[in-house]
Parts: structure tokens; C-alpha cells; sequence
């Protein structure tokens, strides 16, 4: 596909400012997240073969998923080191780290998930990914780094969205927003939450960049909000992307699409009795060996 006028630095610099942006939002949701998303963080983590006493990298950590996941079965005598692109997001995952008492297991590292800065010959057991590769610019560039961070026979176990009719937790708010804005966001050439969603490319691209035994899975991920109101609460506080697509817009714009997203959230999604919204969304799983 034609990167068209895509500028990948500039997207960068805008990634950063809008995850630190959202960073308090993913600490106050975080329990809501995880009782869906921690699921996919214990199946990664199986799929990895990671045991206690190894080395571990989590890229695009956030505010600190898989990695603390992998920082339980390490144990004392292994090693997380969790990257982001977002300081502040990195903050949220140091603080949750320590409440746990792993903070001499799990170490946050700022940095662009193509461009990993840490040690000098450093490399991993195994290395994670959890709802991040479809946000990287120059995903080939990006999995060549990758392997040559990873020991022989080590994993890369990474999860990334399914197609749009398969996640409605991210897609209502976003093609509602869509519809009302008269724009394809992310637009032509630009990573987004379904970039990799098309698994038989995705599965190229780790060949490409020489990892081997490349296998998916499905899997379902389940998310539920008290009201229809709270699921655009929710979008408001976290969802990037949107932040994203209504930054520009007036208040009056920014109003009628929230409303419009608890209406469809309402209509399609609440259960008549309890008023609670539910959604069940497909990630996929994917992991490649570098032999």
C-alpha cells in the first residue's frame, strides 16, 4: 500500500503526546482493561514459554501489561524490561510494579519500539507484545530489530486486533466518529488499532524478517461497562485514536459524536435488564521463533 503523504516521524511525535495523554485514563480504567486484556497477557506469556530465571522484553508496554504478568514467573532471578514510547504511561507501570513488589524484576525503558535503545549485546529470552506492532510505522524494520534482540530458540508472542467487525469495543466508537467527521481515519498508509488484521500478512512479515514456526490463534476478549454512558466515558479517558480524530473539532462536533456513540453503544450493545454494555471482541495471538 502508498505511504501516500504519511510522515512517520511526525506520527511518532504525535503517538507519544497522545498516549501521555491518555495515561491517567488507562490508570483509572486499568481494572475494566484487564478483565478482558489480561486473558490475552497470560496466553502470550504461554505461548513465549517463559519460565522463572529468564530474560524477558515487553515492547509497547503501556502502563505495564504483559510485563508484569511475565515479572510474576520470572521470579527474583530473571529480568522484565518493558519499553513505551510514553513516559507517562511509564510512570503509571513503574508505580503498579512496585505496589506488587516487583520493582527490582520489572525495569520501564522509554523508547521507539523500531528504534530499541538498551544495552550494549543485550538480548532476550523471549520477547512480548500486547496490542502494539499495529501502531509501528515501519512494522519490517521493527520485527528485523526484534530478532536480533532474541536469543536462539527464543519467542516473539505478540496480540494484535482482529478486523473492525470483530472488535466493536474499539470500531463502534471510532466509525461513529467517522461517519459524523466524513473522514477514513487513520487515513491511507497510517498504522491503527486493525493494521495487522489480516494475519496472513502479518505472518509475511515475521518470515520476512527471519523468524520461523510462525503460528496464530484466536482468541476472544470480553469487555463490560455498567451503562452505555460509561463505555463512552471510557473512550473519552483512553481510546487514543479517537482522541485523535476529534482534537481539531469543535465542542459542538466533539458533543454530538459522544452522544451518538452512547446511543448506538445503547442500541446495540446494552442488555435490556441491567443496562450493562458487552463486548466481545476477536485479538489474534501470533508467535515466530528465531532459530
Amino acid at each position: 500500500m502508498s505511504k501516500g503523504n504519511f510522515n512517520p516521524y511526525e506520527f511518532k511525535i504525535n503517538q507519544r503526546q497522545i498516549w501521555d495523554s491518555v495515561a491517567r485514563g488507562w490508570q483509572k480504567w486499568w481494572k475494566t482493561i484487564e478483565i478482558g486484556g489480561q486473558k490475552v497477557s497470560n496466553r502470550l506469556v504461554k505461548l513465549a514459554e517463559i519460565r522463572a530465571g529468564q530474560r524477558v522484553l515487553d515492547i509497547a508496554t503501556g502502563i505495564g501489561e504483559p510485563a508484569i504478568t511475565a515479572g510474576k514467573i520470572v521470579g527474583k532471578k530473571g529480568h522484565v524490561t518493558a519499553t513505551d514510547i510514553s513516559p507517562q504511561m511509564l510512570a503509571i507501570g513503574k508505580e503498579r510494579a512496585r505496589s506488587l513488589g516487583l520493582q527490582d524484576i520489572v525495569e520501564f525503558v522509554q523508547s521507539d519500539a523500531e528504534n530499541l535503545k538498551l544495552g550494549t549485546n543485550e538480548t532476550f529470552d523471549a520477547i512480548l507484545c500486547r496490542w502494539g506492532l499495529m501502531f509501528l510505522p515501519n512494522l519490517d524494520i521493527a520485527l528485523s530489530n526484534i530478532r536480533r534482540l532474541l536469543v536462539s530458540g527464543g519467542n516473539l508472542a505478540a496480540a494484535v486486533w482482529s478486523e473492525p467487525s470483530k472488535v466493536p469495543f474499539i470500531n463502534l466508537s471510532m466509525d461513529t466518529a467517522r461517519k459524523h467527521l466524513q473522514t477514513s481515519f487513520p487515513g491511507q498508509g497510517a498504522p491503527g488499532p486493525f493494521s495487522l488484521a489480516d494475519v496472513g500478512l502479518f505472518k509475511k512479515s515475521l518470515l520476512k524478517a527471519g523468524f520461523t514456526g510462525v503460528r496464530s490463534e484466536k482468541i476472544a476478549v470480553t469487555f463490560e461497562f455498567d451503562s452505555a454512558k460509561d463505555y463512552t466515558k471510557f473512550n473519552q479517558d483512553i481510546v487514543a485514536p479517537i482522541r485523535t480524530m476529534l482534537s481539531n473539532e469543535t465542542e459542538n462536533t466533539r458533543e454530538q459524536v459522544w452522544n451518538d456513540v452512547t446511543k448506538q453503544a445503547k442500541l446495540k450493545y446494552s442488555d435490556h435488564d441491567s443496562g450493562h454494555v458487552k463486548f466481545v471482541n476477536e485479538a489474534i495471538c501470533i508467535v515466530g521463533l528465531n532459530r
